[in-house]
């Protein structure tokens, strides 16, 4: 594994739970003091001790590897460089200190949403009918990170729904679009009908029973739909227990959760989470083969990839986004660790953004960041359904990505040279310390410019001096 010492990682785990040095030393069969050598870096963690600590903890190998410091971590860098505050730079162990404490972190975290809402009240961001914009998917973002992208209670009501559509007979995944259709007219009196909609792709009229599908959704898509309402009516008590338990702090941000949740209840209903792991792992995870398996679409299989976290049967930890041409982040689902910035565009250099040069094609890329962590990632563009000549179709990518050390186990990888074959990205160019990148737009927040009139330097935005506010 890339990195052996996880020491704070592993001090959070045993801290969270209760133990003492000395019962986790007992309990993994070394002596104390070399544990809490560990627990300080001072001895990197074995192997067979990192299997052993993943099952006491029961959490996965990366979850121990700290992504939650990183993500943490990098929000913190990017709170306290906010150039209002005039903090300047923050020393990475400062970071590091702070990320530690975790209701700390909360509260600066917090503080710093609070800023951001404030200015953006300051300065006039309202719709036209005068409310203002709470940004409700960040929220909704937040909800689906923290609980992994893994919902249990999803996962068994789809398999409630899908052994009353067999009526206990496994039913093949070619078969569950009419299976679906015959159980909501038969136990719901519902009918579905395939006919023209104006702007809308599913409508459902709760009064007269009747379920539409836009003529102009792909089979796939259709299908999804059909999962989606499927869901609705059998799940709802599940959906709504969620939504109850996390309590989201406004109606929109509530309406967007509740979104997720059903799309994710009809994703576990067309790809049961064992059969479509096991398939996954036979197929080295080939996203195009999957999405024919099991009749979805390829943004659908690649999702499902990143909801695999049940404790004891867990897929690889995959980060999925889907990206759109101007560079924004419309979905994120995020296991792997990668860290994504809240308020900045994303790196020019990451494959999510250059694989819009290659319509149709999956574009594997082994990205390396500035602490040198590398991750596989993999990018498809897709185009969405046009409504109507003179009417461009949103074209956006979706991009799997995982640490490097899954290369192994991902077909995307075959064609790549695991030791060479890499590219420098960042989490953005305000947070990024690729100093010589001449795809920068912008410096890193505490570094200034130093420009000479008299030379042109390759770098466009070259940052040379970090800013010290004590000069």
């Amino acid at each position: 594994m890339a990195r052996a010492f996880l020491g704070r990682s592993i001090r959070r785990l045993r801290t969270e739970r209760g133990l003492t040095q000395s019962v986790l030393a007992a309990r993994l069969g070394i002596s104390p003091s070399y544990l809490n050598l560990i627990e300080h870096d001072g001895r990197p963690v074995t192997a067979s001790l990192l299997i052993k600590l993943s099952r006491l903890f029961d959490v996965g190998i990366d979850d121990l590897a700290g992504e939650d410091d990183a993500n943490a971590i990098l929000a913190l860098r990017e709170a306290l460089t906010d150039p209002e505050l005039g903090t300047g730079q923050v020393s990475d162990a400062g970071l590091t200190a702070i990320a530690e404490h975790h209701d700390a972190t909360r509260a600066i975290l917090a503080l710093s949403r609070a800023l951001v809402a404030a200015r953006d009240e300051a300065s006039g961001m309202r719709l036209p009918s005068g409310r203002q914009i709470r940004l409700p998917w960040e929220e909704a973002r937040a909800t689906f990170r923290d609980h992994s992208n893994h919902y249990p209670s999803l996962e068994q009501a789809a398999e409630t729904v899908r052994q009353h559509l067999g009526r206990g007979v496994t039913i093949p995944p070619a078969d569950m679009p009419e299976a679906m259709v015959e159980t909501l007219r038969a136990d719901h009196g519902t009918l579905v009908r395939v006919l023209p909609l104006e702007g809308v792709f599913r409508h459902y009229d709760p009064t007269s029973r009747i379920l539409t599908l836009s003529d102009l959704l792909k089979r796939e898509s259709r299908y999804f739909q059909l999962a989606v309402q499927l869901m609705l009516l059998r799940a709802r008590d599940v959906l709504e227990a969620l939504i109850a338990e996390i309590d989201p702090t406004t109606p929109e941000a509530a309406g967007l959760i509740r979104l997720g949740l059903v799309n994710y209840a009809a994703a576990a209903l067309l790809m049961p989470y064992d059969p479509f792991l096991a398939e996954a792992r036979a197929l080295r995870h080939d996203v195009d083969i999957l999405a024919a398996r099991f009749s979805v679409s390829f943004e659908q299989a690649a999702h499902r990839l990143s909801s695999l976290q049940a404790p004891g049967n867990r897929g690889i930890p995959f980060f999925f986004v889907r990206t759109d041409a101007a560079g924004n982040m419309t979905k994120i689902f995020a296991n792997a660790g990668f860290p994504f910035s809240q308020r900045s565009a994303s790196c020019p250099l990451w494959v999510a953004n250059t694989a819009f040069a290659s319509a149709d094609q999956i574009t594997p890329q082994i990205a390396i960041l500035p602490g040198g962590a590398r991750f596989l990632c993999f990018a498809r563009t897709l185009l969405g359904p046009t409504t109507g000549w003179g009417e461009p179709p949103p074209r956006h990518t979706i991009t799997l990505g995982c640490e490097i050390d899954h290369a192994a186990d991902i077909v995307y990888a075959d064609a790549l040279n695991l030791d060479h074959a890499t590219t420098r990205v960042g989490p953005g160019c305000r947070l990024c310390d690729w100093l010589d990148c001449r795809s920068r737009a912008f410096p890193p927040l505490h570094h200034r410019l130093e420009l000479d009139i008299n030379q042109r330097l390759a770098s466009p935005l070259f940052p040379t001096q970090p800013t010290n506010p004590k000069k």
